[in-house]
């Protein structure tokens, strides 16, 4: 075995502290919290040595800090005074002072001379794959004495254990700092591609307020509602929202061809029904042998001269629409007997007239609100939306969809899936007295 360094320690050079420093900060051990691991291997090395107190040290640039400290109590650093830790990593053998007081390396340290009055030191350098003393596993006595080396080539063990121990976490810290990485770039291209498959603001509609929200469950997946507003070369508008089977690139593929395909059939055919059609043949036609499906519903606004507006309304195995009126009660906007749109050999599409009077409004949204989980585990259901949207006055469509949307956050682990949200609102109108608003 290699003879301990009893000789007087050398100078670090400048550069090579540089590299030494740059490899403890690369460990990210400094100041980190109590470890079992460690401790367990401070106290194998007092056991092993006879010793009252062990620790595993790091030396930082101006102090001597103890990831580990056995026998040691209340003390987590001291300050990097040569003679002991600070003299044992200049060395890659071990490092020993069998009596402290007479040795001319050590006399002059404070640990020496203070109230713990150190007399035997012993030490073995954690040293790196790529050669850095980081610190040491050490050994200390308030007796002058030796040690055997049998016991100075367990403590080469154990420095060497709690360096693979650094490696391991070091490589776990890179693998989850990575994972984040790509985590937050994941992320960034799903908000990307999410706002793509969505309008980036709905246009103006005069005479009408209309606003939008989506509330997405996952921030890492791409969800696959939809909706959108436009208008028609006749004076009317289109809208849509609907949601389409399955999550991810597949059902953002099919949500882009769904939304566009929606918006080209209404340039041809604005009527309701008809737009549906024409989606579920697409569909069709580009997913032969591999069914794909969604549901929608889609209606065109006519504005009328009194300022209201006369909506037709198409659904496809979609949530039916719900009018809250101005007075505060809430209607459902059924379309009796739509059917899935893309799946069934010839589906059927309901369709409903409504009229949305100065005051009224009219909210559409995907199954993610109605599917929803109360706090007491049953599903928020048609009759639970009805009941908040009753219980919670709004003023203009923007209002409704917050409210919508603080009852989903309210909601918080009880919504499993993205929810789509589309209000569209006639402003009230000053009214005369003893007059009673149109319907």
């Amino acid at each position: 075995m290699t003879e301990p360094a009893r000789h007087l320690e050398p100078v670090p050079e400048p550069a090579a502290e540089r590299e030494r420093l740059a490899a403890v900060r690369r460990y990210r051990i400094l100041d980190t919290p109590p470890d079992g691991m460690f401790d367990t291997i401070a106290s194998l090395a007092a056991r092993c040595c006879d010793a009252p107190i062990a620790t595993v040290a790091i030396v930082d640039s101006d102090r001597i800090w103890f990831k580990a400290a056995h026998g040691l109590h209340g003390v987590s650093q001291i300050d990097r005074d040569p003679g002991l830790c600070a003299s044992a990593i200049l060395h890659d053998t071990p490092y020993v002072v069998t009596d402290a007081l007479t040795d001319p390396r050590t006399a002059a340290n404070p640990l020496v001379h203070g109230e713990l009055g150190v007399r035997f030191y012993a030490a073995a350098p954690i040293t790196t794959a790529d050669g850095h003393r980081l610190g040491t596993v050490n050994v200390l006595d308030t007796r002058p004495r030796d040690a055997s080396e049998a016991q100075l080539r367990i403590l080469g063990d154990l420095a060497a254990l709690v360096a693979q121990e650094l490696e391991r976490r070091l490589s776990s810290i890179c693998t989850i700092t990575a994972e984040r990485t790509m985590r937050t770039g994941a992320e960034r291209l799903v908000r990307t591609l999410q706002r793509t498959l969505l309008p980036p603001a709905l246009p103006k509609v005069p005479g009408l307020d209309a606003a939008a929200a989506y509330h997405p469950v996952s921030q890492d997946e791409v969800g696959g509602d939809f909706y959108d507003l436009f208008p028609l070369n006749d004076g009317r508008w289109a809208f849509f929202l609907g949601d389409v089977c399955g999550k991810g690139a597949e059902a953002a593929a099919l949500t882009s061809l769904t939304r566009y395909t929606l918006r080209a059939a209404a340039i041809y055919e604005p009527d309701p029904c008809a737009a549906l059609g024409n989606l579920d043949a697409v569909l069709k036609g580009e997913y032969q042998g591999d069914p794909r499906f969604c549901t929608a519903l889609f209606g065109v606004l006519a504005p009328e001269p009194d300022g209201s507006f006369a909506v037709t309304l198409a659904g496809g195995g979609h949530p039916p629409a719900l009018v809250v009126r101005a007075d505060g009660t809430v209607e459902s906007v059924d379309t009796p007997g739509g059917q899935l749109i893309g799946i069934l050999p010839a589906p059927v599409f309901g369709q409903a007239e409504v009229r949305l009077a100065p005051g009224d409004a009219l909210l559409l949204y995907t199954d993610g609100l109605t599917e929803a989980r109360t706090p007491d585990g049953a599903m928020l259901g048609d009759e639970g939306l009805t009941a908040h949207l009753t219980s919670a006055p709004y003023e203009g469509a923007d209002n409704l969809l917050a409210n919508v949307h603080k009852l989903l956050t309210e909601l918080g682990a009880g919504v499993s899936d993205d929810t789509a949200l589309l209000a569209l609102s006639v402003p009230r109108r000053a009214e005369s007295s003893g007059q009673e608003p149109l319907r």
